[in-house]
């Protein structure tokens, strides 16, 4: 049957007068009703949507920040910055409402007159096409797709289809809305959660991405541009599609001048206006990444600090939190540039790693964690996501470093600091296994024992504990593991604050039960287990940061505490979150600690390891300290504190090749021997940072020493005191 013109019409007039019915029945409240009375005709799945719009707040960008306040990283899964409404430019509110709802301040969530000319067009075409969309209702369909639907594709869709039922529901809400909220709050919320881009969302986050600026400083053209990107975000992309964004960006300007908002002859000026985009355009990167190079691995410290405490990553993306971080920018500074100085970014083979911790009886502050490498993506710039600086990533181990345990240990066992220790050239323990074919059988089946010898022969027979630890005789401190226990030591390493080192296996990761036997423990375990001497040595794995700690456990009297990158959190309200916090403890007594701090101050004067390397960097004040280098110079470490600030350094290969480094002319390089010390390249980078900072503090004193910690208890004198003298002098600096 062929239909006439005037069929034709009445089936639209049909069909408008059916859509305008429905709309009218579900929609047509009185303004000034309340929310309860509209949610008595309103369904329960409107009324359910409508509560969580109305009190489920979109996700936004968590800020971290320095010490300082200064913003380092952000964290987002939609770039999203809330924004009050008077902190947003006029010329943006009047470009949005002319080019989106003229009538937004008419209406009442829906426009009744724009809805029945849609529904006409609608109905013609035989599919729901053309929308009319209140700016209200734009809301709410952005709501649901962004907010509620965020990780749900399939809500995605359901929120987006072409159906005279979904229209009915968002008008439903839209006028849910309008009931609650003025119209200044809908239009800043608007504002707050419409995309700009794939991953910018919010007025404020376009403003700084696409022009680097605020959203109360956007200029009309600014504001143009943006109100007319909400349309289609892709498309109108100002950046890859700078024809169409202007031919947009003019539409909105011509909407104003037709909405008599701006002069005719003013509008023409703005037309003609470059797009003046940002060079680049560059939303804030997300993650540690975009930290940069010298925050990147605090960062990743922070996070992991962050999830253990019991934050979900999630959740950070989304909860637009303020971390106020315990990071110094000037010692970061400092460290970077002296990791750098002693070992180039570009050096191949060869880490460089330093962390710094500020001591204190209620809390260990982390200040600096840096590598010589950069924190990014990219490999083939020396760039690496590994926690260099504070994992456990030095897989070759400190060196002489954890001869401190031993002597901890050897403290709390009853020696003191002037205590006389024996020191031979060559050792053979008939108390540890594990030494090489070379070294006498225990008896047992293809077992050793012990036996090792000096660096070389120079070191007297005998000497204080104090200047053993400044000198780093191997056999002193073997055989003073003999006398303490080597569970006592292994336990001492843990206790000052090698913990989540010494819960690693000896390949430096988490134990694995599937995995080889000497694998599936920890280090604790593994050297308990196999009466291992060598660990006074410091053949395994370890933490940079560990290390550091454990300086400013010793420095701080004795108290351990867990190092924290964070000095307070505040939620998207300003309200402070309180974190899991392990308690600090008193892991050595205080006149022990105090006296291996004391024991320790040798080593930076006289004949010590690193004496040569403080003289050169104009070192002077009260310090402890202690060099470490393991046996096949594939790493090497310093450990130093003053009552400011505890800093440990180590340089490590980081190459699949499994070569020493040498040191000498020009940069750090892998070798085949290898001659590299603690009191080499470690050394020189830990004072080439802290001669910087603490160019303007005042020189403060080591602790005083008690007697007992001194000269130690009577029944550790007699054995060792027996004998000539001791020298003092000749103490050849290897370490």
């Amino acid at each position: 049957m062929v239909r006439t013109p005037i069929a034709r019409c009445a089936g639209k007039l049909a069909g408008c007068c059916v859509l305008a019915g429905v709309l009218v029945a579900g929609l047509l409240f009185p303004a000034t009703a309340t929310l309860g009375a509209l949610s008595n005709k309103i369904s329960d799945q409107v009324k359910d949507t409508l509560a969580l719009m109305l009190n489920t707040d979109p996700p936004l960008m968590t800020t971290v920040t320095d010490s300082g306040g200064a913003p380092i990283a952000h964290l987002y899964d939609q770039y999203r910055v809330r924004t009050p409404p008077d902190r947003i430019s006029p010329h943006m509110k009047t470009a949005l409402l002319a080019i989106e709802d003229r009538r937004f301040y008419d209406h009442h969530g829906v426009d009744w007159l724009a809805t029945l000319r849609a529904a006409a067009r609608n109905n013609s075409s035989g599919s729901v096409q053309q929308g009319a969309s209140t700016l209200t209702q734009q809301y709410v369909k952005n709501y649901l797709v962004h907010v509620l639907a965020r990780t749900d594709k399939n809500a995605q869709r359901a929120a987006q289809e072409q159906s005279i039922t979904r229209k009915l529901r968002e008008a439903r809400i839209a006028v849910g809305l309008e009931t609650a909220l003025s119209k200044d709050e809908i239009l800043a919320r608007y504002l707050d959660l419409v995309p700009f881009g794939s991953t910018i969302f919010g007025v404020a986050a376009a403003a700084q991405a696409y022009f680097d600026t605020t959203p109360d400083k956007l200029t009309l053209t600014q504001a143009a541009t943006l109100a007319g990107m909400v349309n289609s975000p892709t498309a109108l992309d100002p950046e890859a599609r700078p024809d169409k964004a202007v031919e947009r960006r003019n539409l909105v300007i011509d909407a104003m001048v037709a909405d008599e908002k701006l002069p005719k002859d003013e509008a023409e000026r703005h037309k003609s206006a470059p797009l003046g985009l940002s060079e680049p355009v560059r939303p804030l990167q997300t993650g540690c990444v975009g930290a940069g190079p010298s925050y990147g691995f605090f960062c990743s410290f922070l996070l992991e600090y962050l999830t253990e405490a019991g934050f979900d990553l999630d959740e950070l993306k989304i909860g637009g939190y303020r971390v106020e971080t315990t990071l110094d920018p000037k010692i970061t500074e400092h460290a970077k540039k002296a990791v750098e100085a002693q070992a180039p970014k570009t050096t191949p083979g060869v880490a460089n790693t330093m962390a710094v911790v500020r001591p204190g009886k209620d809390a260990h502050e982390v200040v600096a964690l840096v590598a010589n490498r950069d924190f990014g993506l990219k490999k083939e710039e020396f760039e690496t996501q590994f926690d260099l600086p504070s994992g456990v990533e030095n897989k070759f181990g400190t060196g002489s470093v954890y001869k401190v345990f031993t002597a901890a240990a050897a403290l709390e066992k009853g020696f003191g600091i002037d205590t006389v220790v024996a020191a031979p050239n060559t050792h053979t323990s008939k108390v540890f296994k594990g030494g090489a074919a070379s070294c006498p059988p225990t008896g047992e089946p293809n077992t050793y024992w012990y036996c090792l010898a000096n660096h070389n022969d120079r070191y007297p027979p005998r000497m204080p504990l104090r200047q053993a630890l400044a000198t780093s005789p191997n056999t002193a401190f073997v055989i003073l593991e003999e006398q303490t226990g080597l569970d006592a030591v292994v336990d001492m390493a843990s206790r000052l604050g090698m913990r989540r080192t010494m819960a690693t296996n000896i390949a430096g990761v988490a134990p694995d039960p599937k995995a080889a036997k000497e694998l599936r423990v920890s280090q604790a375990e593994f050297y308990k287990a196999n009466r291992n001497a060598s660990f006074t040595l410091g053949p395994a794995p370890s933490s940079t940061l560990e290390l550091a700690n454990v300086a400013a456990t010793i420095i701080s009297g004795g108290v351990w505490c867990k190092p924290t990158p964070v000095r307070r959190i505040v939620d998207r309200d300003g309200k402070a979150v309180e974190l899991k916090r392990p308690p600090c403890e008193q892991a050595v007594p205080e006149p022990l600690a105090n006296a291996l701090a004391v024991g320790l101050s040798e080593d930076s004067k006289g004949m010590g390891t690193a004496a040569f390397t403080a003289r050169k960097a104009g070192w002077k004040r009260p310090m402890m300290g202690k060099t470490g280098t393991t046996e096949e110079y594939k790493s090497a470490a310093y450990l130093g504190a003053t009552p400011d600030y505890a800093g440990a350094v180590q340089v490590f290969n980081d190459s699949t090749s499994p070569k020493g480094i040498c040191v000498g002319a020009g940069p750090p390089r892998l070798c085949a021997e290898g001659n590299i010390y603690g009191g080499t390249v470690p050394a020189a980078t830990w004072f080439d940072t802290m001669t910087k900072v603490h160019a303007d503090l005042p020189e403060k004193p080591l602790p005083q020493v008690e007697d007992r910690y001194r000269h130690g208890d009577a029944r550790m004198r007699a054995p060792v005191d027996a004998g000539p003298a001791p020298s003092t002098t000749s103490a050849p600096p290897t370490s």
